[in-house]
């Protein structure tokens, strides 16, 4: 299990040519972040934007290698020809400038030139919290609003399929609610219940899953042990499954701004992985993401 971004990084295969569609490139945060990327050989770019801006930042930051550009001012169509360069086998990974999500997904999602791909799109975010042993990923605190079951199901084999795709076998999972009680009046915790039934019975294959669970015993044993609980991923949990997006959005952002977390995001399921940042990311947390959806296409 990577205990840090760093690790994240060494499990990116040697000798491997990456390449990201940035649409709408014209961020000075993106281009700080996609020019550490290609200055340190982890991945070619293709900015895809309002060609003049893009240089002028490109010179503003002292990018200065000789990286393709492709001239598309209009921000929603940049974001499909973005995508179809993804489709076209021109680039492996996607990534969201400076243009509306809206726009950005309506390219994602185009029938002719996205990548949508047969199931359901989730964002998955990763923390590297400081006093935590290794790397928390959470999903999906950033796409779905308040899922079925079938949705977290599918959510949860997004989640899953990338963890593998990073060398990690069989996660431990907590399926999070407000405690561990199984309560009809509370549909997370029925859903939680039911999720960890599937994976007993081997419905939900590749992982360890427990819910409903606590945050506290999620990140504690000695929380478990105080409730008098028995779990096998309490204090050791790899995956946090929340219940939705409200849950997911205030952990995270407590993480970064409370705890100084360092974060990457990525969206899952469709051809291949998606960056999609908030506005306020920094430069390194932009940078981490390309990093996880580059280790995560492989």
């Amino acid at each position: 299990m990577p205990k840090n971004f760093e690790e994240i990084r060494k499990h990116l295969k040697p000798d491997t040519r990456r390449v990201v569609s940035v649409a709408a490139a014209g961020d000075e945060e993106v281009i700080e972040a996609i020019s550490r990327i290609a200055r340190e050989g982890i991945a070619e770019p293709i900015l895809v934007g309002d060609e003049e801006r893009i240089k002028n930042l490109m010179q503003k930051t002292g990018f200065s290698e000789d990286i393709r550009v492709v001239h598309e001012p209009d921000d929603p169509a940049a974001a499909k020809l973005a995508a179809k360069l993804v489709r076209d086998g021109e680039a492996n990974v996607l990534m969201k400038g400076l243009v509306n999500t809206s726009d950005f997904l309506r390219g994602v999602l185009d029938k002719e030139r996205g990548i949508r791909g047969e199931g359901l799109l989730s964002h998955m975010s990763v923390y590297e919290v400081p006093g935590y042993e290794k790397l928390q990923f959470q999903t999906d605190g950033g796409m779905n609003t308040y899922p079925s079951l079938e949705e977290k199901t599918l959510i949860l084999k997004n989640a899953l399929s990338a963890l593998k795709a990073l060398g990690i076998e069989e996660p431990k999972v907590a399926a999070l609610c407000a405690n561990e009680q199984v309560n009809p009046k509370v549909i997370s915790s029925m859903d939680a219940a039911a999720l960890a039934d599937m994976n007993a019975k081997g419905e939900i294959e590749g992982c360890i899953i427990e819910g409903p669970i606590a945050l506290d015993v999620a990140l504690s044993a000695e929380a478990a042990k105080r409730k008098k609980i028995e779990s096998r991923i309490a204090g050791d949990t790899d995956l946090f499954l929340v219940p939705n997006i409200d849950a997911g959005n205030i952990y995270g952002k407590s993480l970064v701004y409370c705890a100084k977390a360092k974060m990457a995001g990525v969206i899952l399921g469709a051809r291949s992985p998606i960056v999609l940042t908030s506005r306020s990311d920094s430069a390194e947390s932009k940078f981490n993401s390309i990093i996880l959806a580059c280790a995560i296409a492989g």
